[in-house]
Parts: structure tokens; C-alpha cells; sequence
């Protein structure tokens, strides 16, 4: 049995690295367990994948020294536009216009694909000796005692450590062998990802398109190409999904518009069944949840991974603060602040996407005109625009150290 960690971590994806980091930052031994081989992670082929970081978020990666090595390839976010209407029809006349001009700080986010973000997470890790990685492995039992907590692998070695963060997603076993259960419900709907080159340059543009099956976000990457995240109706999703590259451009045409000029496929296409989903606690004996382990929320604004590294600034700042002050950094007490400091904020932030998604995932025309008249009126007001946009770019609420470019 190897007890050499301070914390244990499941999970390999981007939440569960930064954690490990943070962690190793403040000082303490971690050892991070991921299915995946390590091979994978580091592949630099691009599949489409790519994911909108919030200014806070950015700030994180920053205090964290891994911001310096995938700046170059991302995307500044400098202008987002949210409208209304139907395929084919073009954009109501009401809609939301975002400038991060209006902000101090400088872009509001910015767009990083999943290779260059994923690769940068765990060469840090590698070259960290604070933090060693157990993969691939699988974790299949887990077991609690006043202290510490051991988990057993696939192959029957076992880990130990004082504290177990699960970052092992929507479906996660940490969570289940806790006794964890979940709340929520599924929206009928799944997303179509995908990344497009266009004729004509963006401009640093995120645009928010709303139609009644579902929005349709086009988001900037590097070079005249965006990253798309399409929601449609779970059984049109499944036949547009079946369609060759052609029919399925073909479909989306009508969605996107002519305004970025000729589009064409670039990288692989993705599917996502979209649900809303809230772990009914994020702490239990000596095990915290993190990311979508805690929280799924429905992709309408984006803030998926925002959320998540937003726990692990949380998590780290108070798991940290706790070892210096000579505090078991499993209790119940020190797990208790970090469920407080994130749990409402997650729930506001899941319901009040929920909402969104039921407001204008539809075609009633009252509550069409209700929203478009809605989003003139918040465009009109400066001082509720420039809300919105700090709101965007993370920089409200309780943030934790890391996130406002501090060291932990």
C-alpha cells in the first residue's frame, strides 16, 4: 500500500490536474489515479473539442504557470452577441451586445482547445515531484476510518492518503461508493459538437444563437475557425448525427448563416445528452466532490469547466489554508467550509441556467416576445450590461485566491 499522498485524486481530465497543482503549490504530497493512459492525454491531434475559459478561469491557469504555455494558441473573447429567432429566418431584432471594452481587465474569456489545455495540465504535473499519477487505473473500492481513507485499484494495489477528491464526472464512483445520491432531470435535448473553418474572419466574436429546439453557440478559435455547440431535440440530434459531413452541413447552413461566408468540418463531430445534475452533497468523511462529480449543468452559457475550476480554487484554498494552521485536512469542519463556499453558488448558477434553457427553448409566442423585448432592455442599460459581462468573465461572487491571479 502506497501512503505517501496527503491527497488523493480521481479522476484525470482538466479539473482533477489543476487540483493536483493547486494542491502541490500549497505544499502537499498528491497522488492523481486516471483511467486513461498517460499516452492519451498528451495526444496533439485536434478532435473539435475546445472550451470557453472565463477571465477568472484564465487567471487561475496564470497563478498556476500553465496559462504561459497554451497563451499562444488560444483565442481572445472580445465581443459576445446573444439573439433570438428560427432557422432560416435570421436573428429577431432585440439582442444582447457584450464588449469587453466596457471592463477594465481585458477579454472577458478566451477560447483553448482540449489538446493544447489537457497537454499543458499534465506536463506541469509530470514535472512537479510533489505530485505522482497512478494510469491507467481504475478505481473499484473505497474505504474510510478517522484517518485517512484508502481506495482499491482494479489490479488490487491500494492507495492512501488523509483526504479522497473525486473529479471522476457526471457519473462518478466516488461519489457512488459515498453514499452520494443525485437530483436532477434530463432536458430532451443533446448537443451536436463540432469545429468549423469559415471564409471570413470572426473577429473575436461569440455568438449565442437561441431557437426553439435548443441554442446554437459559435465560438471563436484561432484562425478563421469556430467551435460549435448545437443543441437540437435528442431524436433530431440522433438522425442529424447519422448524416454523412455533407447533409450534415447541410442542416446546419440554415442554423449558422452566411455571415463568417463558406463553412467546412474541420476535426471530429461529438454528441452530448444534456441534463442538469447536483450531487445532494459535495462532502462526506474524509471525501470531497469536485467539477461535474458535484454539478452538471446544461452548456448554455458556457460555464461547465468555469464551474469546476472555480471548485478547485475553493478546494485548494481551503485545504491549504487548513494544513497550515495544522488542521486535519480531512475533518468535517475544514470539508464543511468548502461545501459552503461552493454549493449555493453552483445551485443558483444550475438553476438559473435551467431557466434560460426552458425561456427560450421554445416557440411560444408570448414568451418570444417577452425575452426579445427582455434582452433590448438589459442591451440599453450600460450599467446592467457591464454586469453581465464581469458576470461572463468570472469576476463576481466570492472568488478564491487563485482565481484573482494570486498564489495560493
Amino acid at each position: 500500500m502506497d501512503s505517501t499522498a496527503d491527497i488523493l485524486i480521481v479522476g484525470g481530465g482538466l479539473n482533477g490536474p489543476a487540483l493536483a497543482l493547486a494542491l502541490a503549490q500549497g505544499g502537499l504530497r498528491v497522488t492523481l489515479i486516471d483511467a486513461l493512459e498517460p499516452a492519451a492525454q498528451a495526444d496533439p491531434g485536434f478532435d473539435g473539442r475546445a472550451y470557453a475559459l472565463a477571465l477568472a478561469s484564465r487567471r487561475l491557469l496564470d497563478a498556476l504557470g500553465v496559462w504561459g504555455k497554451v497563451a499562444g494558441e488560444s483565442q481572445p473573447i472580445l465581443e459576445i452577441q446573444v439573439t433570438d429567432g428560427r432557422a432560416g429566418e435570421g436573428a429577431a431584432p432585440w439582442f444582447l451586445h457584450f464588449d469587453h471594452g466596457e471592463i477594465e481587465e481585458g477579454p472577458m474569456g478566451h477560447m483553448i482547445e482540449d489538446r493544447y489545455l489537457r497537454r499543458a495540465l499534465h506536463e506541469a504535473m509530470a514535472a512537479d515531484p510533489r505530485i505522482a499519477l497512478v494510469a491507467p487505473a481504475e478505481v473499484v473500492a473505497q474505504e474510510t476510518g478517522p484517518g485517512g481513507v484508502t481506495v482499491t485499484l482494479a489490479d488490487g494495489a491500494q492507495q492512501a492518503a488523509r483526504l479522497l477528491v473525486g473529479c471522476d464526472g457526471r457519473s462518478s464512483g466516488t461519489a457512488a461508493r459515498a453514499g452520494i445520491g443525485r437530483t436532477g432531470w434530463d432536458y430532451g435535448q443533446t448537443a451536436l459538437v463540432c469545429a468549423l473553418r469559415h471564409e471570413l474572419p470572426h473577429h473575436g466574436t461569440a455568438h449565442q444563437f437561441f431557437m426553439p429546439p435548443g441554442p446554437l453557440a459559435i465560438l471563436p478559435l484561432p484562425g478563421n475557425r469556430s467551435s460549435i455547440v448545437w443543441t437540437e431535440r435528442t431524436e433530431a440530434a440522433a438522425a442529424i448525427n447519422a448524416l454523412d459531413d455533407s447533409d450534415y452541413l447541410a442542416v446546419l447552413r440554415p442554423r449558422f448563416g452566411d455571415f463568417l461566408g463558406e463553412i467546412a468540418l474541420e476535426g471530429a463531430r461529438f454528441t452530448y445528452p444534456l441534463n442538469l445534475t447536483l450531487a445532494n452533497a459535495f462532502v462526506a468523511e474524509r471525501l470531497a466532490l469536485l467539477g461535474d462529480a458535484a454539478h452538471g449543468v446544461h452548456p448554455i452559457a458556457g460555464q461547465g469547466l468555469n464551474l469546476g475550476l472555480r471548485d478547485v480554487g475553493a478546494l485548494a484554498e481551503v485545504i491549504v489554508d487548513a494544513a497550515r494552521r495544522g488542521e486535519d485536512i480531512g475533518a468535517p469542519d475544514v470539508l464543511e467550509r468548502y461545501q459552503r463556499w461552493r454549493r449555493w453558488d453552483t445551485t443558483t448558477l444550475a438553476l438559473g441556467t435551467d431557466m434560460v434553457n426552458r425561456l427560450f427553448s421554445n416557440d411560444n409566442p408570448l414568451l418570444r416576445a417577452a425575452r426579445d423585448i427582455g434582452m433590448g432592455a438589459v442591451n440599453a442599460m450600460p450599467g446592467l450590461r457591464r454586469r453581465f459581462i464581469r458576470e461572463a468573465a468570472g469576476l463576481t461572487g466570492d472568488l478564491p485566491r487563485l482565481m484573482k491571479g494570486q498564489a495560493i
